[in-house]
């Protein structure tokens, strides 16, 4: 035969196949289920994706804001001045820098208190590099004191506290009293707050001047703990950086972070999560891979005398193998297109309607974040398809090596 002719033969008994047959409907039905399994899997496995993207990426952006690009920090004390932030300037002048002191306190209101970090910041410059900040700046109380205080909404909703209220705060410098020493204290005035979408963040971080930090603690005006950095390609910027630190001596005490460095275990726990869940969610797969073999080998058993009979009359055994090796092929690929559609539904109902709600306190966001990513979609595609096409492979060949001396012999 032809080579067109035998695509016109193999074509036709597929479609004969794949029609509904009132004598063996089990087959039928077994075929259908094994179609709704692989379509299940491949909706599973897109919607657990992007969710595990769309939960990665949220959090990436909120700790973005709230750890900086790049932060330049000291090794030794007096390495982090006025001098190396002039260099630094001038030598990367598209870079923007704002210099900071940090130290831990206790805050204290009629009303309780807690332990917090504040930050010793130039306003200007901080809300040039740091957008939570820049907006915070907005519902200001303008207060012309240094004493000035910018706090997370989560503190005054916990304090009871609004603004151009004062809030005492405690450091753990202490003061020399009489015989002994009681920490340093001191009254500053709510000038503003801000939201970074994070509670357990805005629990935690407070801001103030440089002339409050240097006049409470005593700290030299010239030197800081360290250096926030804005750049719009933090991960080439910071090989330019070190490159410059390494080749002047005298800055080998400083270290610059990334923050993605800051927080490299918490991302590396949550891609490590997301491969577990892949490699976990493709077992539904190969469930349904499972369930096309059973359903071809069932048709190729109850099929056998009809394929003795194909065979007698010229098909070869590659024609059969063809034959039984689409079937289930098309199966498999119907399966995986009623799955992918399935799956974009649900990832819109999921972005659209707020079926889910997720406690901000916890998560930072309130509604359920789904982000596939082309690489992943390719990804489950390739994975579907390679198991449906291995799971068609032995029926083929169990059908293929059908004898038809045996089986007419039988009948």
């Amino acid at each position: 035969m032809a080579t067109g002719k035998n695509n016109i033969f193999v074509n036709k008994i597929i479609k004969h196949y794949l029609k509904y047959d009132k004598d063996n409907p089990f087959i039928f039905i077994s075929s259908i289920l094994s179609l709704l399994s692989v379509a299940a899997g491949v909706m599973v496995l897109m919607l657990a994706m992007g969710i595990m993207n769309g939960t990665q990426k949220e959090f990436k952006k909120r700790l973005f804001v709230m750890n900086y690009p790049l932060t330049l920090i000291p090794i030794g004390y007096q390495n982090v001045n006025d001098e190396l932030i002039s260099n630094l300037s001038t030598k990367f002048p598209e870079l923007i820098f704002s210099p900071y002191y940090i130290t831990h306190v206790a805050s204290k209101s009629g009303y309780g208190g807690s332990a917090s970090q504040l930050y010793g910041v130039d306003f200007k410059q901080e809300a040039k590099i740091n957008e939570v900040f820049n907006k915070s700046l907005e519902n200001s109380i303008s207060s012309t004191s240094k004493y000035k205080l910018v706090v997370g909404e989560t503190v005054l909703e916990e304090s009871l506290l609004k603004h151009g209220d004062k809030l005492t705060l405690l450091f753990l410098k202490g003061e020399t009293v009489g015989f002994g020493t009681m920490p340093t204290q001191k009254r500053f005035i709510i000038d503003s707050t801000f939201s970074s979408g994070l509670k357990n963040y805005d629990k935690v971080i407070m801001y103030t001047t440089h002339a409050a930090f240097q006049k409470v603690l005593k700290r030299d005006p010239t030197i800081y703990d360290g250096i926030h950095i804005y750049s719009a390609n933090a991960m080439a910027d910071i090989e330019r950086i070190n490159s410059y630190l390494k080749s002047i001596n005298k800055y080998e005490g400083v270290r610059l972070q990334g923050w993605w460095e800051q927080n490299a275990s918490f991302f590396a726990a949550m891609e490590m999560e997301k491969k577990a869940l892949f490699l976990v969610l493709l077992l539904i797969i190969l469930v349904a891979a499972l369930n096309i073999i059973s359903s071809l080998l069932m048709t190729v058993m109850s099929r056998r005398t009809e394929i003795a009979f194909m065979k007698t009359l010229g098909a070869t055994s590659a024609e059969i193998k063809n034959i039984f090796f689409k079937l289930g092929a098309i199966i498999g690929f119907i399966g995986i297109l009623l799955g992918t559609i399935l799956g974009l539904i649900g990832m819109w109902v999921l972005t659209t309607f707020p079926i889910i709600q997720l406690s901000e306190d916890v998560y930072g966001f309130t509604k359920l974040p789904v982000d596939l990513t082309l690489l992943d979609f390719v990804l489950i595609i390739i994975g579907a398809i390679v198991i449906v096409m291995i799971s068609s492979i032995y029926p083929a060949k169990k059908a293929s090596s059908t004898d038809p001396l045996k089986v007419l012999r039988n009948e």
